[in-house]
């Protein structure tokens, strides 16, 4: 008999397994043989091995902070509901809630919606906060340095979008690399990945956005009173850059790892746990290294964001006024509960008192939100990400089945802005008549208490990252992603030569 024996009949790794063995030991000593008859005999002993977890017959109820009113809207609502009931089954979920831009994710049983929030207790959940982990907004103001598609093109050399990493000659270095936490087991191995894509956004719905706000008087004591001092000494107009990414590569490959690590334990603690439901202990030295990994990717997408606007604010000569951000795919703990939010803004107050700050985008033809949490704990203290879907990507595009009609509605509903496109081609799954109503969005934001509406960013022009085909780069490590890049340089050079050649 071996420690994988009794883990595999239910009982939990640590020091006492070697109790367990050394009792085996000596019954084996004495003639006891067979497994199964050991283990009955050090039951006896040590006692059973702990329930085993199962799913709930019923779900936990659902606090909703969303109203829908549309026949489209209410489609939307009701697989929202199926997905929040699939996934408010899990043991360890102590209660959930949905946001007004909640829309469904996939048909994967227990998975959680985009705009879904979940309290767990002692556990972390990988799938409830994605693949794209600490997805979010950062936020610069400036004054104004030029025209707006002159600070677009600095932008554009600024920042980088698409598949891969960037070049092994173009790497932007920042103090995060630094830190000593490549030995965490959910981390080792993946400090290349955190360098290639320092000032890289990825492709999707990440986006670089540049917008203007005046600040006044009014605006300022709302900060001022929430215990701010954002724009004290500042009155008039002013430029924002916001930028939306996540982790890239290397959040993907922390996530791959955690959910590999969440489904072996609940295999071994519990009984037909679905795979989107599979959690870690956050107790053991497991679940401590998976938090402590979070905490540094956190600190990554952070410095990532920092990277792109000192990049551009560097190229347009000035510094920033002000800088805040804020994550909305992540965990945050609370107490002994960890809070799990896929698309979901945290609402509630700091430690010192504070209501915390936020940014959320609705379209890129319309105002990102600046907004102060109301810590309503009826929704457990969030507001929305976004403006969210009705339609799945594909279900839109079939409703603008030509190119002529897609060229037509993409000009129409992006006429007041300067958009580029990271590919050169517009993608009308990411253009304003893919996304739901912004006013009845920030409409059910008041009216549900979620957060106070401070100011509001109105938009001049951005740059989106778009859906294009996925690169297989995505998957390579960062020396093939290199050696691939260093391939096509030489086959660009040797293209070049031959057309100059006579």
């Amino acid at each position: 008999m071996n420690e994988k024996h009794l883990i595999k009949a239910g009982y939990e790794p640590g020091p006492h397994l070697q109790d367990m063995l050394r009792a085996a030991a000596e019954l084996e000593a004495r003639g006891v043989t067979g497994n199964k008859y050991l283990l009955k005999l050090l039951k006896r002993e040590f006692g059973d091995p702990p329930p085993r977890f199962a799913m709930r017959e019923k779900p936990l109820p659902c606090a909703e902070a969303i109203r829908a009113e549309t026949k489209l809207e209410k489609e939307n609502l009701t697989k929202v509901r199926k997905q929040m009931e699939g996934l408010l089954k899990t043991p360890v979920i102590q209660s959930g809630t949905v946001m007004p831009d909640a829309c469904p994710a996939s048909l994967t049983p227990a998975v959680i919606p985009v705009g879904g929030a979940i309290a767990v207790e002692n556990a972390i959940i990988p799938s409830a906060h994605s693949s794209d982990i600490c997805c979010s907004m950062f936020a610069s103001f400036y004054l104004p340095q030029s025209a707006i598609d002159k600070e677009l093109d600095a932008l554009t050399r600024a920042t980088r979008f698409g598949p891969g990493g960037r070049h092994y000659d173009d790497l932007v270095h920042h103090p995060v690399l630094d830190e000593d936490v490549w030995e965490n087991r959910f981390l080792k191995g993946l400090r290349d990945r955190a360098e290639i894509h320092l000032a890289d956004q990825g492709d999707g719905n990440h986006f670089a956005f540049i917008g203007e706000l005046e600040v006044d008087d009014d605006m300022a004591a709302s900060f001022e009173k929430a215990g701010y001092a954002i724009f004290k000494n500042f009155r008039g107009k002013v430029r924002a850059l916001v930028t939306h990414h996540g982790s890239r590569s290397l959040g993907a490959h922390l996530y791959k790892r955690g959910q590999t690590a969440a489904l072996k334990h609940t295999e071994k603690v519990g009984n037909h746990i679905p795979a989107a439901a599979a959690w870690l202990d956050a107790t053991n030295e497991t679940g401590k290294d998976y938090w402590e990994a979070l905490q540094y990717i956190a600190r990554w997408t952070r410095a990532n964001h920092e990277c792109i606007h000192s990049r551009f604010l560097e190229r347009i000569g000035t510094e920033a006024i002000e800088s805040f951000g804020n994550e909305h795919n992540f965990v945050w703990k609370r107490g002994d509960l960890y809070y799990h939010g896929k698309g979901a803004t945290p609402a509630w107050k700091d430690t010192e008192g504070k209501p915390l700050l936020g940014l959320i985008p609705l379209n890129m033809a319309e105002p990102i939100l600046i907004v102060l949490g109301k810590d309503n704990s009826d929704f457990l203290s969030f507001a929305p990400h976004g403006a969210g879907r009705n339609l799945s990507r594909t279900a839109l595009k079939k409703q603008y089945p030509s190119m002529d009609q897609r060229k037509a509605a993409i000009e129409h509903h992006t006429r007041n802005i300067d958009v580029r496109w990271f590919s050169g081609n517009a993608d009308l799954s990411e253009t304003p008549i893919a996304y739901k109503n912004p006013t009845e969005i920030k409409k059910q934001i008041v009216d549900f208490e979620l957060a106070e509406i401070v100011a509001e960013i109105q938009p001049l022009g951005c740059i989106m990252a778009g859906h294009s085909k996925r690169s297989e780069e995505e998957e390579l490590t960062p020396k093939q992603i290199r050696q691939r890049q260093h391939r096509k340089e030489r086959r660009r050079v040797k293209q070049s030569w031959n057309q100059w050649s006579p």
